[in-house]
């Protein structure tokens, strides 16, 4: 099986555990107004690659590899599915581990056909670093261009799968640094009972000159990158709504 890839990073060190090969596939269907990969976005560019080069990769530099793995990130990495299913069956059967970094857009629930290729998958993975760009339905198809409701349902899937997550959300100034909407994300968030780690990322404009070289407009040209003390208020916001959302939780299940 051949899969499009847009890069590869030999030793990742931010995109799951330890350190890690990290795996950038091409093509996205998602057009986020920050994104700082525009160069993902299309289909059937990008170098071809087949799982055994990979994990030949892999194994030439598996010593530095300590306490890591594998992960695909993109792009999105989940419109190729089937490619991804076959290098996590293959790493797993070497005891590598596995993680996705995903949006989880292209999560159907009711298309039995894509839920079994989603059940086959996961039960190869070991994380999913799972990106809610916003949790507001309006909101997130304005940001992405997509609806917020496959992320949700596959955050759901998730916890009932019981497969290690690990939140990511992007901090905007403007768009997702607002307190109630942060707040509500934690909401969700403390909903469920696998989130392993929550990573709130200050948006920067480092993206930009791929655009202007892209011939592409950056929707987000005026908007300043989030400082340091707005990242560490944006956490707070988002601990708040899960630490709420958990002592509800605990008094309702106590209550009944």
């Amino acid at each position: 099986m051949i899969g499009h890839i847009h890069s590869i990073e030999s030793f990742g060190t931010v995109d799951g555990p330890g350190v890690r090969l990290v795996v950038f596939m091409q093509g996205c269907p998602m057009r986020c107004l920050y994104c700082h990969n525009p160069d993902t976005w299309k289909f059937n560019q990008g170098s071809e690659v087949t799982v055994e080069q990979l994990m030949a990769q892999y194994e030439k530099n598996r010593a530095f590899y300590n306490r890591g793995g594998i992960t695909v990130t993109g792009g999105e990495p989940l419109m190729q599915i089937e490619f991804i299913t076959e290098l996590f069956t293959a790493a797993s059967a070497r005891g590598i581990h596995t993680c996705i970094d995903t949006s989880g857009i292209t999560f159907q629930p009711d298309n039995p056909e894509i839920l079994e290729q989603f059940d086959r998958l996961i039960s190869m993975t070991d994380l999913v670093m799972l990106d809610i760009k916003h949790i507001d339905p309006d909101a997130h198809r304005k940001l992405t261009r997509r609806p917020l409701e496959p992320v949700l349902a596959f955050a759901k899937y998730l916890n009932q799968r019981a497969v290690p997550v690990w939140i990511r959300h992007v901090v905007v100034p403007g768009i997702t640094y607002d307190q109630n909407e942060l707040y509500r994300l934690g909401r969700f968030i403390g909903s469920l009972s696998n989130i392993k780690a929550i990573d709130i990322i200050p948006y920067h404009d480092m993206g930009k000159i791929k655009y202007k070289n892209l011939g592409l407009t950056y929707a987000l040209e005026d908007t300043p990158p989030l400082t340091r003390e707005e990242t560490i208020a944006a956490k707070k916001m988002v601990l708040n709504g899960i630490r709420d959302q958990r002592a509800d939780c605990s008094f309702f299940c106590s209550k009944a």
